[in-house]
Formats: structure tokens, sequence, C-alpha cells
């Protein structure tokens, strides 16, 4: 058995939910903020037998997709008290980051 951990891009969230719900994969859904961003994430938890993760995996990056987003970083000043402008710069958002972990009991009460 495996535990897969996965963050998601709220865009992304509806539609992995929907494709869990489809294949019988039952998930534990979070909803989570990325440090970076500081933008909306999913956390899905998932607990799964070993034959069915790549299942999971191919659902996950079926339907998690990276995309262009632009981004105002904070004002920075330095010390001689000087404020630099912010200007908006592009980044790449979304996608998925997924911990695959092994999981040494599993119990349901």
């Amino acid at each position: 058995m495996k535990l897969i951990m996965a963050i998601v891009q709220d865009k992304d969230s509806n539609m992995l939910q929907n494709e869990f719900i489809d294949a019988n994969i039952r998930a534990t859904k979070l909803s989570t903020t990325g440090g970076f961003l500081k933008s909306g994430n999913t956390t899905f938890i998932i607990g799964i037998e070993d034959a069915r993760v790549e299942e999971v995996l191919a659902l996950i990056k079926k339907t998690s997709h990276a995309r262009e987003q632009f981004m105002t970083p904070p004002v920075s000043m330095d010390v001689t008290g000087d404020s630099s402008l912010s200007y908006p710069i592009e980044v790449q958002v979304g996608g998925a980051t997924v911990f695959v972990l092994p999981v040494e009991q599993f119990r349901q009460f």
C-alpha cells in the first residue's frame, strides 16, 4: 500500500476530483496555499494499493497542467531607504507536485 500526496493548482482540482470519482479512487481533499505565490492549491491525500499507483499518477498527469501567469514581486527596500519598483514578471504555475510514500499499516474504523 502507498500514500500519495498530490498538490495541484485549484484550477485543476475539480477535474481531478471527478476523475478520481469515476475511477473509484478515494481521496481526501484539502485546501492549501503555496508559499511562493501565495496562490490557492488543493492537496489530495490518497491511500491506494501498490497495483493502482500508476493509474493514480496517470490521472494526475492528465488533469494537472502548467500555465504561465504574471505576478508582482513584493516591494523591497534596501538599507539606503531606496525602494525599487516592482514590475510584473511571468512565472510558470500549475502542474502537480506528487509524493508517493510507503505505508506500513492501514486501518479503517
